[in-house]
């Protein structure tokens, strides 16, 4: 992974030097892509229990070529390349430009289903930041107020406020989709544990090549339209019996 040296001294967790412990940035690492945050980004299937219904995903295969797919086509050239903005409008104080990539986000939600699944994770990460007491986050409750975020531009915020380099950030983002998608994938297909297992190892070895192509992306070319993916989240709002939030 291509790491960034922040130009500026990067807001630490009050009383604890993370710059200079790794140990302590991983576990910051951990606990923002943990299942155990209180997003409800297990909520949702992001398409996937549609796909199943449809019978596009039936075994291990389908699943990785849907996961890694999405991955390669979807995060890869909006998330991922909106967390270097994100970061970089951060690490100038500029709230401006931080507003403008959040709404960049924000549009580049295909359906309303996942518009809104992303609202509110990002909602709910912002009202964790703010009651987390080991950080000091006042500076930053214009942005915390931000009545429409979107989960990329709080898991930046997060992530930056935890001392976290843009690799890690980067890195972990895409972990916390991979994580997702095949506990959704276990329950829906559905997959055996081990098959689970082998799964994250195989689309986590994809998780360099997502970042190298999304920091290689113009600001213009931010985005992505994936229609299959778009019409299965749209489909899902109304398919008759669902195990994941719409």
């Amino acid at each position: 992974m291509v790491a960034k040296i922040m130009a500026t001294v990067i807001p630490i967790l009050m009383n604890e030097a993370t710059t200079n412990q790794s140990p302590l940035r991983l576990n910051r690492l951990l606990q923002l892509c943990s299942a155990n945050l209180p997003v409800g980004g297990f909520s949702f299937s992001q398409g996937l229990e549609y796909a199943v219904e449809m019978g596009w995903i039936h075994n291990p295969d389908s699943t990785k070529e849907w996961i890694s797919f999405n991955l390669h086509q979807s995060i890869a050239p909006s998330d991922l390349a909106l967390l270097s903005r994100l970061q970089d409008a951060l690490v100038e104080d500029d709230f401006a430009r931080f507003h403008k990539w959040n709404q960049h986000a924000l549009a580049c939600r295909e359906s309303n289903e996942l518009y809104l699944a992303d609202v509110a994770m990002g909602k709910a990460l912002m009202r964790l930041l703010k009651d987390i007491k080991g950080i000091d986050s006042q500076h930053y409750m214009e942005l915390i107020r931000e009545k429409h975020i979107s989960f990329v531009s709080a898991f930046a915020l997060s992530a930056y406020l935890f001392g976290l380099e843009l690799s890690e950030m980067q890195g972990g983002f895409c972990w916390a989709y991979i994580d997702n998608q095949v506990a959704a994938a276990t329950k829906l297909v559905p997959l055996g544990q081990t098959q689970g297992q082998n799964l994250l190892f195989e689309l986590t070895r994809q998780v360099e090549e997502a970042i190298e192509q999304a920091n290689k992306i113009d600001d213009e070319n931010i985005g992505a339209s994936l229609p299959r993916l778009a019409m299965a989240s749209a489909w899902h709002e109304t398919q008759y019996t669902r195990l994941f939030r719409s």
